[in-house]
């Protein structure tokens, strides 16, 4: 890993060297490989550092100070929303690009309102994800061209997000809960996990199941499961 730097996270590449400095944050010890591969073989990128959670990621960027960080969703200790809309308070002028798995049309637009500057999946060509991370560290805002066409045409006419999809009625916090649950955690780990009673817990996952149509626990957790791979 390189030494910690003195500057700002996001602070401009003149005053920082010539080199744009990127914190990889993911959960995947492979896609972190890729990743840092791919950027690695541009003269005016590298990697600083990589981080798998919440927590991990918070401490590195004090350290380390980045110019851009790449985020997933689905991270070891927590939840890539939460971190994204964190790191908006902290570092108002640090970019965010999220790397996801997950369908953009449920969660591109939440991610842009917590304050990422761009959204893109796992599956883009590497083509792709290069234009999206140069574009954000240019200071622009990156959504595939797909997303782009449905929001104009949604903005057109009017419509809520998500109206269409029953998971795009789920709440941030309902799509966190499905997401662990999908990921085999029980109602106490979820609890645990966000600092929240079993009991809260409990009320939103009836919630998540009346919004989604499903009439048992069981349900719920088939759907998760099949939703979350």
């Amino acid at each position: 890993m390189s030494a910690p730097d003195t500057g700002q996270p996001g602070e401009p590449v003149a005053q920082r060297g010539s080199r744009r400095r990127v914190l990889l944050v993911d959960d995947h010890p492979i896609v972190l490989r890729g990743l840092r591969r791919l950027i690695e073989n541009e003269a005016d990128l590298e990697v600083c550092a990589e981080a798998e959670g919440v927590h991990e990621a918070r401490a590195t960027i004090r350290r380390h100070q980045p110019d851009l960080a790449v985020v997933d969703i689905s991270l070891k200790d927590g939840d890539g929303l939460e971190l994204v809309k964190d790191l908006r308070a902290q570092y108002p002028t640090l970019p965010v690009l999220v790397l996801s798995m997950h369908d953009e049309s449920v969660y591109a637009e939440r991610m842009l309102a917590a304050g990422a500057n761009g959204y893109i999946m796992k599956q883009a060509a590497s083509e792709q994800f290069m234009e999206a991370l140069r574009k954000v560290l240019a200071g622009g805002i990156y959504v595939s061209d797909t997303l782009q066409a449905r929001l104009a045409r949604s903005t057109t006419r009017g419509e809520l997000r998500g109206s269409q999809d029953p998971i795009g009625q789920l709440s941030n916090r309902e799509l966190q809960i499905l997401r662990m649950i999908g990921r085999g955690r029980s109602t106490r780990q979820v609890a645990d996990a966000l600092n929240l009673s079993i009991k809260t817990i409990e009320a939103h996952r009836q919630r998540i199941k009346h919004k989604l149509g499903l009439k048992t626990g069981a349900q719920l957790v088939n759907f998760a499961i099949s939703w979350s791979n």
